[in-house]
């Protein structure tokens, strides 16, 4: 029998991703993660050194300099290894299994994550960022690398039982089904004073630096807020945004937010961007905004969704995966400013701008100051923002002359969900149809993306990369109803019912307790995970149960209300092993526990009621709207019931129990704010 075995040269020019594609003129042999080039490895009889980052990745980007594009250590690798390359954002299924590896042998995570796996890819040793010499206590590459060989030559044995070890901790960390939890109202605020005591009371953000917007957790003391009334946790969430938003991680100039920051203070971010970040501020503020009525939260979602439709929109309409923090090698340069630069550009207004504006270098950062308000500049900034709107113009139009960060075109279609639903729900809000259009356009165009009623989970170009994850339906399923609420488009239900559909025929477990991660048809998972573990996004568990919740409370399906509370009690259930990163979980059951329906029949022409709706968004409820006389009237309300359409009129139900009906504007507004 012929051995099959893969050329010897690079194989990553082919592939549909820009970070691999980064890669492509490196001397290292990679490969993609595929069946052949597992079974090459096996051929071989070779360990695998497996590498997985993304493109906006900083550390990535250094390790990559220094060894992977360096003849001598490219020369190591190539002679002893099948290195294989992988980008998490197309396969955080891979990632997510070599991760939990990495921890559980003790070792603190991130990226670039280098694993040395046996042929069949199961784990027995790795770290994150290792130096090409000894530096930073780290030993060098290479030398790791010997020492691996090593020990793959003369302790065979002992690294198999090591690695069958790890991958059989792993499974039952990441796949393991454990009896369910009932669900109670006490997870919600146990979690969400937890997380309180976690919280750094002068700036916001859980305590100490790096600092990172940590959505899941923010959701939960949000709903902590929206559903017990602890005002301390809305404060929590308020404070946290308002420093966020002052700080260098927001970008002044451009709109947008970066990843995270290196410091305590939100002032130093790193300064890549990434989508989903942007649609969970874009969320975050529209409750705000709610909330508060600070103007602060509208300028801000505003300029954020003025980047996004800028600078993120790829061809068809659907959005970029981020932008990297580098540009010509240098991190922050583009968005980075000197004082006599801006002098330059603003000449005698620049003394108005500086009153609105700080500059800052802290100790250790190399670049040019970072801008940045203090929190009565942001909030004089907001009140005076048609004078500073010229000033912020002049310096974009300049800065657009910079050379540009590197732009990840790919398609994600779960973080295009997300986005999309924050975009219907801000256009909602803010009354601009204009947003809503926008969301539309990435979902058809990802829809449309399709194969034989599937979806893919990332596009480049004409390149797709099937099958699509659960995520991925769950977060279309959730865009749908976003838009469904914002359009009154029917359609959109039965599009969410049909990504449910395929949720259910790839994803489903066999005893009907939840969804694995990855579809039942790949064939080059290790391990078919769960997906319960939150990350900067909440979990693709959490999100399923979301979706299910939702599409429940729209269609009146008391079936599929069934599952959502099944699929939450296991998922409960899995969350009790887990010691962190369950926050999505806990947010997805407060919902299964109470989702609340809000049914308008109101006329369109002049309504009185939609806008009370639309200024007082919620996370826990869904919303039908029907016009005044209409014949196709669908929605159920408990017991089957249709509302009469003959007039004006609210009804709020929680769960199968509705408050009387109302028709009155000032009186839902009550019914439906926070008092």
């Amino acid at each position: 029998m012929a051995i099959v075995t893969l050329p010897a040269q690079n194989l990553l020019a082919d592939e549909a991703s820009p970070y691999l594609q980064q890669h492509s003129g490196n001397p290292v042999h990679w490969r993609g993660w595929s069946p052949a080039s597992l079974e090459e490895a096996k051929a071989l009889d070779r360990p695998i050194l497996l590498s997985v980052g993304y493109a906006a990745c900083h550390w990535c980007h250094v390790m990559a300099h220094e060894s992977f594009e360096n003849d001598d250590v490219a020369a190591v690798m190539n002679r002893l290894f099948v290195n294989i390359k992988v980008d998490r954002e197309e396969r955080p299924d891979i990632d997510q299994i070599y991760m939990a590896a990495l921890s559980s042998m003790g070792e603190q995570g991130g990226w670039p994550l280098t694993m040395f796996l046996t042929p069949d890819g199961k784990p027995f040793w790795g770290g994150t960022y290792f130096p090409r010499e000894p530096r930073y206590g780290r030993p060098g590459f290479i030398q790791v690398m010997e020492a691996v060989d090593k020990a793959w030559r003369e302790k065979r044995t002992s690294l198999h039982q090591s690695a069958d070890g790890l991958t059989s901790h792993v499974e039952a960390r990441l796949s393991a089904t454990h009896s369910k939890a009932l669900l109670d109202r006490d997870m919600l605020s146990d979690l969400a004073g937890r997380v309180s005591g976690m919280i750094d009371r002068d700036r916001g953000g859980l305590a100490g630096a790096p600092k990172f917007p940590n959505a899941p957790f923010m959701q939960t003391l949000w709903l902590s807020w929206l559903r017990d009334g602890n005002a301390a946790h809305r404060d929590d969430v308020l404070v946290s945004l308002e420093h966020m938003l002052s700080g260098g991680i927001y970008d002044h100039i451009g709109g947008g937010l970066s990843r995270y920051s290196t410091d305590a203070e939100w002032l130093v971010p790193h300064f890549e961007k990434m989508l989903y970040d942007n649609a969970q501020l874009i969320r975050f503020c529209n409750w705000a905004l709610a909330a508060t009525g600070n103007d602060l939260f509208r300028v801000r979602i505003e300029d954020t969704v003025g980047w996004l439709l800028r600078e993120m929109r790829v061809e068809g309409g659907a959005f970029a995966a981020s932008l990297d923090a580098d540009s010509d090698g240098e991190e922050g340069l583009f968005y980075t400013w000197s004082r006599g630069e801006i002098e330059s550009v603003l000449g005698d207004d620049s003394t108005l701008f500086f009153k609105y504006f700080s500059l800052s270098s802290p100790p250790g950062w190399e670049g040019k100051p970072v801008l940045h308000q203090t929190l009565s500049q942001q909030a004089f900034g907001v009140a005076d923002r048609e004078r500073l709107v010229p000033l912020k113009t002049r310096l974009l139009t300049v800065r657009e002359q910079r050379v540009r960060p590197g732009l990840d075109a790919k398609t994600l279609t779960d973080w295009n969900g997300l986005m999309i639903a924050a975009l219907a729900e801000a256009g909602r809000s803010l009354a601009r149809p204009d947003w809503i259009e926008a969301a539309a356009k990435a979902f058809a165009h990802i829809g449309k993306a399709g194969r034989d009623g599937r979806l893919p989970h990332s596009m480049l170009g004409v390149r797709k990369l099937f099958p699509a994850l659960s995520s991925d339906y769950a977060a279309m399923t959730n865009a749908a109803i976003s838009l469904f609420e914002a359009t009154e488009d029917w359609s959109y239900v039965e599009q969410a019912s049909q990504f449910l559909g395929q949720l259910d025929h790839w994803h489903a477990d066999v005893e009907g307790t939840g969804y694995y991660l990855t579809a039942s048809d790949s064939t080059d998972v290790p391990i078919r995970i769960r997906g319960d573990v939150d990350e900067a996004i909440p979990s693709a568990t959490s999100q399923i149960i979301e979706a299910q919740v939702r599409l429940a409370s729209i269609t009146g399906n008391l079936d599929l209300q069934e599952k959502a509370w099944k699929t939450a009690e296991h998922a409960a259930g899995r969350a009790a092993h887990q010691a962190y990163g369950q926050a999505g979980i806990v947010n997805a059951c407060a919902l299964a526990l109470e989702p609340l329906k809000l049914v308008i029949v109101d006329g369109l022409e002049d309504p009185k009621l939609i806008p009370v709706a639309n200024r007082n968004p919620d996370p826990r409820r869904v919303d039908i709207v029907v016009p005044i006389g209409t014949a196709a009237n669908r929605p159920l309300l408990p017991g089957g019931i249709l509302p009469p359409t003959n007039r004006r009129g609210a009804w709020l139900c929680t769960g199968q129990v509705c408050l009387p009906v109302v028709a009155d504007a000032d009186e839902l507004e009550g019914l439906l704010r926070r008092k």
